[in-house]
């Protein structure tokens, strides 16, 4: 067992945000849920990476609900306490070989959250949303892990899932990773499309989330409170004058490339990393 993953919060029944390890769990119902869930593996004489799914209530009782016999969306939490790569281990059992680690090998340390980024607009509730990605800045440090297969011109449609992106993060204790989480979603930018990106911050900025006091009912009473001073909205209209002034400068460039000298394009090639880098 690799420990426990808490995903209540969830929204229609698909999940937003998971961690590790349960926040609020005792260390004997702790023990007891991963006794039950080797016991199971066990029974069905189980041979791969996979996920055993309980519901717990107020009085601390938990019942089983379903075995999901492949890698999990919110995998990576595991990972970043554990430090074990689940999707190598995965192919490893695969490929016949044995498992490379005992029980008492496996050991947790810190906390680690994962935030959805979905291309969703919460202000339209949730409906789905498409376009092509015009900017994009991608968080980065200690701790902070990003799974994405984003890039700038790529078009998103409703063909697929509206999953962008994971945003990973860990540090020593919860309320560290909570902090920097935080941070991590004020960083992270895409323009094209419309994300829930402000909506996972109130979340995570909530009270309740924070005191981890949420039930699989939670966002569906939660209600988002509306940006002061319009600060969203200017940040917005910043982004998209700036990428326009950037197109509209590569544009020219590029027309007039034949004449242009050597320390004007030095110039141009600055101007453009400066772009790239501004927030």
């Amino acid at each position: 067992s690799l420990g426990e993953r808490e995903c209540s919060l969830q929204r229609r029944r698909q999940k937003l945000v998971e961690e590790a390890p349960a926040s609020g769990l005792s260390p004997a119902t702790r023990k007891k849920i991963w006794e039950a869930a080797l016991r199971l593996g066990h029974h069905l004489n189980y041979r791969s990476l996979g996920t055993v799914e309980f519901l717990l209530d107020r009085d601390g009782n938990f019942f089983f609900i379903e075995v999901n016999p492949r890698i999990q969306v919110e995998h990576p939490v595991t990972e970043m306490v554990t430090g074990i790569d689940l999707v190598k281990e995965q192919l490893r059992l695969a490929m016949g070989e044995p498992l490379r680690l005992t029980q008492k090998q496996v050991v947790q340390r810190g906390a680690a959250i994962e935030a959805r980024v979905l291309a969703e607009d919460s202000e339209q509730g949730f409906l789905p949303s498409t376009g092509q990605i015009v900017h994009l800045k991608e968080p980065g440090g200690p701790g902070v892990r990003v799974d994405s297969l984003l890039y700038t011109g790529m078009q998103v449609t409703t063909d697929y899932d509206s999953l962008l992106a994971k945003v990973i993060v860990w540090d020593e204790t919860r309320q560290a990773a909570i902090k920097r989480l935080r941070r991590t979603l004020q960083e992270f930018q895409v323009s094209g499309v419309a994300t829930d990106l402000q909506f996972l911050q109130q979340i995570i900025a909530s009270p309740d989330f924070v005191a981890g006091k949420v039930d699989t009912t939670y966002l569906e009473h939660f209600a988002p409170q509306e940006e002061e001073g319009g600060q969203v909205l200017e940040s917005e209209v910043a982004l998209a004058a700036a990428i326009f002034a950037h197109r509209k400068k590569e544009q020219q460039g590029s027309s007039h490339a034949s004449t242009t000298t050597a320390g004007s394009s030095w110039r141009m090639t600055a101007w453009q990393e400066q772009m790239r880098g501004s927030h």
